[in-house]
């Protein structure tokens, strides 16, 4: 079906715009709802009517928005939340709690379908949201997303390299002490003092075989015993 549109209908047309759309959404969205007509030549010139003062109205609102740009050029707003384990958020940052954040430096409230937030901010963080002031100007602004307590500076902190960071392990533990204990040198004589008191000494070394000689008999006694031996044999 061939319609003129009469309002502005984001994805399908711009006041004044003749074109053929799906008969369904015209009978069912766009006429009741006189966003749209039959696409007549009566109705088309009053479209094209209404189209050229939506324009200068357009325009008008193109220049209020260029206003707002220029003030919100290098801003960045911040919004301080409560916040549990590793930077997470109790809850989240919406576009509705950006708006009203920005109501202060803008002097306005924009509604928060103008601030084009893809899903709500969860964490703790810099942030670039972008923002639709009008049809045609669009700008971004920087989103502080601060713990309680907690302060921009520290936010934008770089975190401490390593070298800043002494390692603990390398802090608190020392080399052995190593000079401390005996040395090798003085540990192997003293092993060696305690090995030389178990062995016997040389002066029980010579004792021992003293002993030994006292308990077997001598040549002399052998000698002796052999000839009295013979004596006793003669006699019989």
């Amino acid at each position: 079906m061939k319609v003129v549109f009469l309002e502005e209908v984001e994805g399908s047309g711009h006041t004044g715009e003749v074109r053929n759309v799906a008969n369904g959404y015209a009978r069912n969205y766009l006429l009741p709802r006189k966003l749209a007509v039959a696409a007549t030549d009566h109705n088309i010139r009053i479209a094209q009517a209404r189209a050229e003062t939506e324009a200068k109205r357009q325009a008008g609102l193109d220049a209020d928005a260029e206003v707002l740009a220029k003030k919100l050029a290098g801003l960045t707003i911040t919004l301080e939340v409560k916040v549990g384990e590793q930077g997470r958020l109790y809850g989240s940052v919406t576009n509705r709690d950006i708006s009203e954040a920005l109501e202060k430096p803008l002097g306005l409230l924009l509604e928060h379908r103008q601030v084009e937030l893809e899903e709500p901010i969860r964490q703790v963080g810099m942030f670039e949201v972008p923002l639709r002031l009008s049809r045609n100007v669009r700008v971004s602004v920087q989103v502080a997303v601060l713990g309680e307590g907690q302060t921009l500076e520290e936010l934008l902190a770089p975190p401490p390299t390593e070298e800043e960071e002494p390692s603990v392990e390398v802090a608190e533990e020392e080399p052995p002490a190593e000079a401390e204990e005996e040395p090798p040198e003085e540990a192997a004589e003293e092993q060696a003092a305690e090995a030389g008191e178990e062995e016997p000494s040389e002066e029980a070394a010579e004792e021992q075989p003293a002993e030994a000689g006292e308990e077997e008999p001598s040549e002399e006694a052998e000698e002796k015993k052999s000839q009295e031996a013979a004596e006793e044999t003669s006699q019989e």
